[in-house]
């Protein structure tokens, strides 16, 4: 059942918009002070073409919340991990979580978007290998034992990161993704498994498949977490506000095709009506839900942590009595 409760942070935005780091600062300190578990950036290096969506960069976006908060959990939602040199990220990784002091989650995944793989130089048909490269070299270099690899253009030779990440052993690792080849993944090497969109049903299908590699690979799953990010819309009625939710979701946001995240896992209406849809999520075997809410409104989160997630933790404490 749900225990932790996290915020997705608005670092990417709508055409002929830009980011405002103010207003990230804001929210996030907000969000510590209203007692979140952790916020969540999302991460690309190109999105769109015309219209194009401005993002920033997501560790640079998570240092800067680093250094004006002092508790809160700091995640990507997710980061494309073949998309980045294993040695630059290792560093890079191990130093957010040396200025946070221990505060990063690392959420990675594949990628869907070609254009950026293109403009990067890094080949989108290889993404899957590249993905548990990256992600083999970057957890050997976290352990600060020389690593020895050499596979295509890297060639490393006794290499070490020092500082190793603050958090020992290391950073908990989701891997995102919705197809059974990440599924099993996730089985076999992550800390969890982190998705998007996905209605209790949806979650309920793929996590049933995670646990049962689990079993095969040997492994306990009750040592793997699960994690879900679900727009939010508390507010008018459901049937208003389904409108102005879908009208938000499908003009900014992607649903993969081939998965079960999609529109209809949104949880919209007044504080009744947002519970009651809430239930199934809760009593399920999630661990984390990252709210995304609607259109990042302050009043939203305010809401949130005021009429929504204590009676969540009411209803999760009852069950667990």
């Amino acid at each position: 059942m749900v225990t932790q409760y996290g915020l997705a942070v608005q670092n990417f935005v709508g055409p002929k918009q830009i980011p405002d780091v103010d207003e990230i600062l804001r929210y996030c300190i907000r969000a510590e002070e209203l007692g979140f578990e952790s916020v969540w950036v999302f991460d690309h290096l190109l999105l769109g073409v015309d219209p194009a969506f401005p993002i920033l960069e997501a560790f640079t976006t998570l240092t800067a919340i680093a250094t004006r908060t002092s508790r809160i959990g700091l995640g990507t939602g997710v980061m494309v991990l073949p998309l980045r040199n294993p040695v630059w990220a290792a560093k890079t990784m191990a130093s957010v979580d040396q200025i946070s002091k221990g505060r990063l989650i690392l959420g990675a995944a594949s990628g869907w978007y070609s254009r950026e793989f293109d403009a990067a130089g890094v080949p989108f048909n290889q993404r899957g290998k590249l993905f548990e490269r990256n992600l083999d070299i970057i957890l050997k270099l976290w352990s600060g034992e020389p690593v020895t690899y050499r596979d295509d253009e890297l060639n490393l030779r006794e290499a070490v990161c020092h500082p190793r990440p603050y958090r020992q052993p290391r950073p908990p690792v989701l891997i995102g993704g919705y197809v059974d080849r990440v599924l099993k993944r996730v089985a076999r090497e992550a800390d969890g498994w982190l998705t998007y969109a996905y209605t209790p049903e949806g979650f309920n299908k793929s996590w049933a498949k995670i646990k049962a590699f689990a079993q095969e690979y040997g492994r306990d799953p009750k040592t793997i977490t699960a994690t879900n990010q679900v727009a939010i819309y508390v507010g008018p009625p459901a049937a208003e506000a389904d409108k102005d939710m879908r009208h938000w979701l499908t003009t900014e946001w992607d649903f993969a095709a081939w998965s079960d995240s999609t529109v209809d896992h949104a949880v919209r209406g007044t504080v009744d009506e947002c519970l009651e849809q809430l239930k199934p999520f809760v009593q399920s075997e999630l661990d984390r839900i990252i709210f995304i809410p609607y259109r990042y409104q302050p009043e939203q989160i305010e809401l949130l942590t005021k009429e929504i997630i204590p009676r969540l933790q009411a209803e999760v404490a009852a069950a667990q009595r």
